[in-house]
């Protein structure tokens, strides 16, 4: 089982993926692509990363821009494991 961060630790915690938006249960970011392609390899980058982490983000994706939300769903909301995974995602974009 993962630890619930606490929402006293949230804010030092975002510092690590300033990218993201917190949803107090939840972080969430999106990402515009200049395409359908795009996007989809971008989706597909996404489910390596969380396969290997056997940890699954939710996953939107509207044409040109993808909407990733992490929450640890067991756990009712956010633990290390959301924001090892965001910060996974990102290195996606160096």
């Amino acid at each position: 089982m993962a630890t619930l961060i606490a929402q006293t630790n949230l804010k030092e915690m975002m510092k690590r993926v300033p990218e993201w938006e917190s949803k107090r249960t939840a972080i969430e970011r999106t990402l515009e692509f200049d395409d359908f392609n795009q996007a989809v390899d971008f989706v597909n980058a996404v489910a390596e990363i969380a396969d290997e982490a056997a940890h699954h983000p939710d996953i939107d994706i509207r044409w040109n821009k993808v909407r990733l939300v992490l929450t640890t769903h067991s756990e009712g909301g956010l633990t290390e494991r959301d924001f090892q995974v965001a910060e996974k995602i990102d290195t996606l974009e160096e």
